[in-house]
């Protein structure tokens, strides 16, 4: 018995269009359009979706259809080739399978039955809902482009082509999910980009056998990469063309996904999750400087509360001129219980502000910093310090360029603060072991997620180090492997 994918066109219109109905809902969806005119006396049925089609178009096409009746020779056997010619658009093809012509209406495009001909045109007239690419409230700067990919994969495909206007840049689309049919594109430098790396893509693309993928781009990751109880990042997400390109152009691979804006980046290491466009938007040494103190506030995020726990719990390890580091009076709420609770609050305010619409959102977080805080201290819940050095290692998460990094940075602080609570400078000292050896351990697509710190490569610490000049930037990461080492 023949799948829906394998029913060929049928030279009967009568067929096709019971197909349709019983298949699609043609007749009974009312955003499914189907419009029926008459050429040479045979019968051609146009099938559309109407939300995701431009109407101009349609109605162009089938003025330019029903013309052939008044100006052209009444010869029934060429009609077929006298309407592909009658198609003005720039993007028609010929399909033979019913599966496909599904397939092809629900993704946007318009398919063309003939009466007594076994192939069908689609043609693409697709106009998707959305919105205009705009700026990326996550990846700001203060200088450079303020366009951002959007939910449309066509537009962010022209996003990527406007800047790597390279006859060797691809993109190869696939649909994965047996209902959702989402388009999937995966984005390379041919001959820089590491074959391999390009086909184990594809290969676990191709096996994805699912339902289908509304939420789109991580359930993709999920796919790809073996993220079991690992919290840390293992690709890089970015809605920034700029920063997809300039990934591109060092030999990294990007996946799109239709209705997400963000651009899945792989292979990727911790230190691609630390940096951030505006650094290279500035002088290489103003760019040195921002990624210092972003790097400062990313050590801040992690250990600054388990360190300041431990000088708690034993202040001899203070120098004399740091004495003054630890509460002065006895508290009713042991500090690592103190510190927790804290770190809990400020993460129920960050929930909080993602669901709160955004004019209420500034009236909330004053609430919580100011009435909160102080009310906290006040009562005896908190002490002064407490809130200080929470603010500041939350500020660190904040200053954290990648989303996913911070959260998985802020999990591995709370578990150093109870090991530090628990056992002292023994426990501190294992957590951060341990916290290392994780790092170390972790790969992304057979990509070490440490390098290049360990495995070692001294060239390219530097660089993670030290904003680089582009002029001396002169070979590509040797950890994407790329075909073609020099940039320059």
């Amino acid at each position: 018995m023949r799948t829906q994918t394998e029913t060929p066109i049928s030279s009967d219109i009568k067929k096709n269009e019971q197909f349709m109905k019983d298949t699609v809902g043609v007749g009974v969806s009312f955003d499914l359009g189907y419009r029926q005119i008459t050429i040479f006396d045979q019968k051609i049925d146009i099938y559309y979706l109407t939300g995701m089609c431009d109407t101009a178009y349609i109605i162009e096409l089938m003025k330019e259809l029903i013309e052939i009746n008044d100006v052209e020779r009444h010869v029934k056997s060429k009609l077929p080739s006298i309407i592909e010619n009658r198609l003005v658009h720039q993007q028609v093809t010929k399909i033979t399978s019913m599966g496909e012509a599904v397939t092809q209406m629900l993704s946007g495009l318009i398919v063309i039955f003939i009466e007594d001909f076994e192939e069908a045109f689609v043609v693409d007239v697709r106009s998707y809902p959305g919105r205009t690419p705009k700026e990326p409230d996550t990846e700001k700067v203060v200088r450079g482009s303020r366009d951002g990919y959007t939910e449309n994969i066509i537009e962010n495909t022209a996003l990527t082509r406007r800047r790597v206007r390279d006859e060797r840049l691809r993109h190869e689309i696939f649909q994965v999910g047996e209902r959702s049919k989402t388009d999937i594109c995966i984005s390379y430098l041919k001959d820089v980009a590491d074959p391999d790396l390009i086909d184990l893509l594809k290969q676990e693309i191709k096996s994805i056998n699912v339902d289908g993928v509304s939420m789109a781009d991580k359930t993709i990751e999920e796919y790809i990469v073996s993220q079991g109880k690992n919290p840390f990042p293992l690709v890089r997400y970015t809605e920034r063309p700029d920063v997809a390109s300039a990934h591109l152009f060092e030999g990294h691979v990007l996946i799109m996904v239709d209705t997400s804006p963000s651009m899945i980046i792989t292979p990727t290491t911790f230190f691609h999750h630390v940096q951030h466009a505006e650094e290279y938007r500035q002088t290489p040494m103003v760019g040195s400087f921002v990624r210092w103190v972003r790097y400062l506030g990313i050590f801040a995020s992690v250990f600054l509360l388990p360190l300041w726990i431990l000088f708690v719990m034993d202040p001899s390890l203070l120098p004399p001129a740091l004495q003054y580091i630890g509460p002065q009076d006895e508290s009713n709420i042991p500090v690592v219980l103190q510190i927790i609770l804290a770190d809990i609050g400020i993460e129920f305010l960050r929930i909080a502000a993602i669901h709160t619409p955004t004019p209420l959102s500034t009236a909330m977080g004053l609430i919580a910093a100011v009435l909160i805080g102080q009310i906290a201290i006040d009562v005896g819940l908190f002490i002064p310090e407490v809130i200080l050095y929470v603010s500041v290692a939350a500020i660190g998460s904040f200053s954290t360029p990648s989303y996913e990094l911070s959260v998985a940075n802020k999990m591995s602080r709370i578990a150093l603060v109870i090991l530090t609570g628990l056992f002292g400078i023994n426990g501190f000292m294992i957590g951060s072991t341990l916290y290392i050896l994780l790092l170390t351990a972790t790969r992304s697509l057979s990509t070490p997620y440490f390098w290049p710190f360990i495995p070692f490569n001294y060239s390219a610490m530097m660089q993670i180090l030290f904003r680089v000049a582009v002029p001396l930037s002169k070979k590509r990461p040797s950890i994407v492997h790329p075909r073609n080492d020099n940039r320059q």
